[in-house]
Parts: C-alpha cells; sequence; structure tokens
C-alpha cells in the first residue's frame, strides 16, 4: 500500500456540506459519506483532526441574525459548531473510529473542554479529534479555528474540503474557460484575488508556513487521494 505524504492533518469540513440535498439540518447519507472518507484517511496511518463549520444550522453572519448584535449570533453559530462534532463523532464511532470532541466554549456535561496537551495525546493514541466552537471567539470564523488548531497541533497540511474541487482562474459555475490550479503559492493567491480561506486564516496559515489543499467533500475518495499525493484539489504553499 502507498504510505500517504502527511503524518497529521487537519481536516476543516463546512456546515453546509452535511446538508447534503436538505435545505438546512444534517443529512444521514452526506455525513455516513463524509465519515467513510475519515475511516480510509485513518486506515492509511494518518493522524486525523477536524474542524466543522455550523452553517447548515446558524451562522452569526447568515441572513437569519440580520438585526442581531454579532457576537451572540457568533456564540450561536459556535454552539451549531458543538452539534456537527457531536453527530460527527457519533457517527465515527459507529464505523469503528474512536473520536473525541473537543470544544472552545466550556459544555462539561457535553463535550470536554480544548486542553492542547490533552488533544496532542489523543492523537498520538489514533483517536480523531474534533474542535468544536470555532476559536471560543466572536468575529472569527471557522476557517481561522480550522489554521489555529492545525498550527497548535503541529498538522502538516489544513485540508479544506468544499463543495468544489480546487481553485480556478475564475467561477467555474459562470465561465466555461475557468481552469483549475493544481498549486499556487500564497502571493500568487493574494495578486490574483482567489478566495482560498478568509483574510486572518490565510494569513495565519502563511505565516506559520502551513500549507492549504482545497478540494471537494462531494467526490467520494477524493480525502485518500489528497493523502496519497494524487492531482486531486488545488495546494496553496510558499
Amino acid at each position: 500500500m502507498t504510505s500517504p505524504l502527511y503524518k497529521r492533518v487537519l481536516l476543516k469540513l463546512s456546515g453546509e456540506a452535511l446538508m447534503g440535498e436538505d435545505q438546512f439540518g444534517i443529512n444521514r447519507a452526506s455525513i455516513e459519506q463524509m465519515v467513510g472518507d475519515v475511516v480510509e484517511a485513518v486506515n492509511l496511518g494518518v493522524e486525523m483532526a477536524i474542524v466543522i463549520g455550523g452553517g447548515n444550522i446558524f451562522r452569526g453572519v447568515a441572513p437569519g441574525a440580520q438585526g442581531m448584535d454579532r457576537a451572540p449570533a457568533d456564540y450561536m453559530g459556535m454552539l451549531a459548531t458543538v452539534i456537527n462534532s457531536l453527530a460527527l463523532a457519533d457517527a465515527m464511532e459507529q464505523n469503528g473510529l474512536t473520536a473525541r470532541v473537543m470544544s472552545a466554549i466550556g459544555i462539561d456535561q457535553v463535550v470536554e473542554s480544548y486542553v492542547r496537551p490533552k488533544a496532542l495525546q489523543y492523537l498520538e493514541e489514533g483517536k480523531v479529534v474534533v474542535f468544536a466552537a470555532g476559536t471560543g471567539n466572536p468575529f472569527f470564523t471557522t476557517d481561522t479555528a480550522a489554521a489555529l488548531r492545525g498550527a497548535e497541533m503541529g498538522a502538516e497540511i489544513v485540508l479544506k474540503a468544499t463543495k468544489v474541487d480546487g481553485v480556478y482562474s475564475a467561477d467555474p459555475m459562470k465561465d466555461a474557460s475557468a481552469t483549475r490550479y493544481s498549486h499556487i503559492t500564497f502571493d500568487e493567491a493574494i495578486e490574483k484575488h482567489l478566495e482560498v480561506m478568509d483574510a486572518a486564516a490565510f494569513a495565519l496559515c502563511r505565516d506559520q508556513k502551513l500549507p492549504i489543499k482545497i478540494f471537494s467533500i462531494l467526490k467520494h475518495g477524493a480525502l485518500k487521494r489528497v493523502l496519497l499525493g494524487e492531482d486531486e484539489g488545488t495546494l496553496v504553499h510558499l
């Protein structure tokens, strides 16, 4: 069996991807597909940490939050990520993985609070660690949480799973001539005004020399192909 390129990764999942074809909430078939891909990655020997968004339930910048103060709206979004994290961890446990949810805000009766040394221990033990509640602070996205936890965990790469299979020269839904970049530098992404991650997350990854791989979570087996170094998605690097 081919060895993976990375020993430890941070996987960023969007909450919206959990909806599948539904309008909101968690689609069981979608979460099972995601977990199947994670199982494949763990079976390769990869240490897996995960950050998941909450957009399928609530986002602080969503239309449903209009008129609200940004801080409580963002806290509501953080709680949505806790719900998603619990669902994801439960599905992983049912598929033979050992998962631990660690929250950036204290909900001790429900999940563990985030403690860096404990999270590192779990990863070394082969457990999948799901980081919930973003950074624990309003005004920061789960993209930023992914960059932060990736740096803290010593991940070799941040894998951003989206609905598109990489970064394109233009919107592929609007421009048939758009081409996918197999790799691009941080500086090139800035010059071309390519939307890779939000500005804070992008800057943190660049400063920490932490590469980003953007790929489609909707393509079954894409995660495994990324880990094995196949031509999947777009790599953003120094």
